[in-house]
This record gives C-alpha cells, sequence and structure tokens, in this order.
C-alpha cells in the first residue's frame, strides 16, 4: 500500500490511479472522503475521473489505512490541512481540483480559504458547513456525544448505526451493505471517536471562513439528507464568488454513491466548464453564468 510519511511521524494511505493518455498533460484530482468512510468508498467514480485526469484519494488521519494518532498529536485544524499540503508537495504536485464528501467537503473549504495557490477548484458534495448540536445528537445514538458512541459501539457498531442516518441501508444491494460495514470497521472506534472531538469542536465551522474562498466552487447538495440544511446551502453559495449549487435527491446523504452518475455529469460539465490551467498559474474566476 502507499503511504505519505508526514514530518510528524503520521503515515497517511493512498490511492492513485491515472488512465489518461500519457502523452497529454493533465490535471489531478484529489478526493477527500467523509467521516467514517474511506478512500476505497470512491471506487465507482475512478473509471469516470482517470480517463482523462490523474485521481488521487487519500485516507483521512485515523481512518481507513492511515495511521491513528498517539496521544502527543496535535489534533487541530491546521495540522491536518498541513498534512494535506505535505501529501500534494511529496507526491510533486503544485495544484489540484479539490472534491469532498460530508467532512471531507468542509476541510476542503478550510484548504480553499488558507491555501487557495494549491487549488485549480473546490467541489464539496453533502458537506454540511457544520456539524450543529442536533446533528452529533443524532450521531451519537443515546450515548453521552459522538465521540463517546464511536469508542463505546466501536467502528462497526457506530458504523451499523450510522448507515441509518445517512440512508445508506435502503439500497438494494445486501452484499454492498455488509462491505460498507466492513469498510468502515477498519480503523478502532478509539481512532474515529479521536477525530469526531475535532469535527465536534466550535472551530471547526466554515461559516466563518466562507468569504474566503475564491476559488471556483461546485456545491452537489443533498435534496434528501437528515444533516445537509439547504438554506445553510444556500448562504454558502451567497457567499463565495463563483460557487454554483446544485440539488441532487436520492435516498439520503450519500448521493455520490446512489445518484453516481448524475453527480459525475455535474462534476465533469463543471471542471470543463471552468477549463484548464497551468499548474503554476492562478485560476481566473468565472462568472456563475459560465457554468
Amino acid at each position: 500500500m502507499p503511504y505519505i510519511t508526514h514530518k510528524n511521524g503520521e503515515k497517511t494511505h493512498y490511492l492513485d490511479d491515472d488512465f489518461a493518455d500519457p502523452w497529454k498533460p493533465h490535471e489531478t484530482i484529489l478526493i477527500q472522503h467523509g467521516f467514517g468512510r474511506h478512500s476505497a468508498f470512491w471506487y465507482h467514480w475512478i473509471p469516470i475521473l482517470a480517463k482523462d485526469y490523474r485521481v488521487i484519494r487519500r485516507d483521512a488521519r485515523g481512518h481507513g489505512y492511515s495511521s491513528a494518532p498517539g496521544k502527543d498529536y496535535k489534533y487541530d485544524i491546521d495540522t491536518i490541512l498541513d498534512e494535506i499540503v505535505d501529501t500534494l508537495d511529496q507526491l510533486e504536485l503544485a495544484k489540484v481540483h479539490y472534491i469532498g464528501e460530508s467532512t471531507g467537503g468542509i476541510w476542503g473549504e478550510f484548504l480553499a480559504a488558507r491555501n487557495p495557490e494549491r487549488l485549480h477548484s473546490l467541489a464539496i458534495c453533502s458537506s454540511p458547513l457544520y456539524m450543529p448540536a442536533a446533528a452529533q445528537d443524532m450521531l451519537a445514538f443515546g450515548k453521552s456525544s459522538w465521540p463517546d458512541a464511536c469508542r463505546e459501539l466501536g467502528s462497526r457498531g457506530w458504523g451499523q448505526e450510522v448507515m441509518k442516518v445517512l440512508g445508506a441501508d435502503q439500497l438494494p444491494d445486501k452484499k454492498y451493505l455488509e462491505w460498507w460495514v466492513d469498510q468502515v470497521s477498519i480503523p478502532s472506534g478509539e481512532s474515529l471517536g479521536d477525530h469526531a472531538e475535532l469535527v465536534c469542536d466550535k472551530s471547526f465551522d466554515a461559516r466563518r471562513i466562507m468569504e474566503k474562498i475564491k476559488v471556483p466552487m461546485l456545491m452537489l447538495t443533498p435534496g434528501n439528507s437528515k444533516l445537509v440544511d439547504l438554506d445553510e446551502q444556500k448562504q454558502l453559495r451567497d457567499a463565495v464568488t463563483n460557487a454554483r449549487m446544485e440539488v441532487v435527491t436520492g435516498v439520503g446523504h450519500e448521493i455520490y454513491i446512489d445518484q453516481a452518475e448524475q453527480c459525475q455529469k455535474k462534476y465533469l460539465a463543471f471542471l470543463q466548464a471552468i477549463g484548464k490551467w497551468n499548474h503554476d498559474v492562478l485560476i481566473p474566476q468565472l462568472p456563475t453564468s459560465a457554468w
């Protein structure tokens, strides 16, 4: 398995796919999964995207096959962003198109605000602006908190419960649902709980930085998610220059799975509309009407 080893000693697992014509210059897409999931969940996007782009999928800290940090780890927003930037540096990627799902999209918003020079574009999918108390209670499943639920139920137990919130349990392929839970179970419940502590922190709120986002932005907004508020999505769209919101209605939160074809078409149209630039040139901003 390929890994990036950071200066703090933590390891980030990633997957690297590129089936574009090797003699043609092409850009790179960085995919960041949401909480509890990992890079393999985006397997069905690879045949579509990797025909024309290099596609990097990274496992978040404490997720999938990335390392779970110890007690001395500084679990804060800048540390996570530093690790994302270091991943790009070690892969010799000056700029990427970033697409993040759920909390992965929130990380993308913070990255776009802090390091816009590293992004060609930003796309978010099913990403709330923050995790309000009601959402945290929903994900606690009767425990004292969401982080405690991860630790007490374990990653498998928590995964089995969260399927119902996300709507994944409504998908017809039972073998897929078994695979889904198996994948969420790869890290420990303690590892997920530690990450949830940061996601629950008041600092993890994109409302305080959304007006700093200047790169072209696509919002794939679920029309039937228990975790994403449509009015707040409109606030984000209105706050970000050159942001476009597309509402996609699926069975629940994970539209990148059950509405994959529709999401992929909208994302590819977004990439084609903003055009292609050299890695060392900042993206000119386009009017929303151009998308």
